[in-house]
């Protein structure tokens, strides 16, 4: 069963995402609200894939919480792909700097994120 991490500080954000993914694969599914709580949950979970919004408040953003994570020998493998409601050019860079995996514009097509999903995890 894969492990896939949540991370939006918008609740609706997460049930959308689990929705989407419910039914669909053998997903066990985690939620965290902020960027701290990602890492944290991240180290304990090992999760294959985090989705991993990049604007969040709190002591870490999107952007910081992946940088932690890919700087972590234990963490480093665990693919993250971000979601971001801006799709700028400057936010795919900023994101493929701190280390992740991919990039997603909100609002997303439920199929375009599964097909997404599942090319990373396969």
């Amino acid at each position: 069963m894969k492990k896939i991490l949540i991370v939006d500080d918008h609740e609706k954000i997460r049930e959308l995402v689990g929705a989407t993914l419910d039914g669909i694969a053998d997903y066990q599914i985690f939620e965290a609200d902020n960027g701290k709580q990602a890492v944290e949950l991240a180290r304990k979970e090992q999760p294959d894939l985090i989705l991993m919004d990049v604007a969040m408040p709190g002591e870490y953003d999107g952007l910081e919480a992946t940088r932690i994570l890919k700087g972590e020998p234990s963490t480093r493998g665990i693919h993250i792909i971000m979601l971001t409601a801006k799709g700028q050019t400057v936010d795919k860079e900023e994101g493929k700097q701190a280390g992740a995996d991919g990039y997603f514009v909100k609002p997303f097509s439920p199929i375009e994120l599964i097909r997404r999903i599942e090319s990373v995890l396969t």
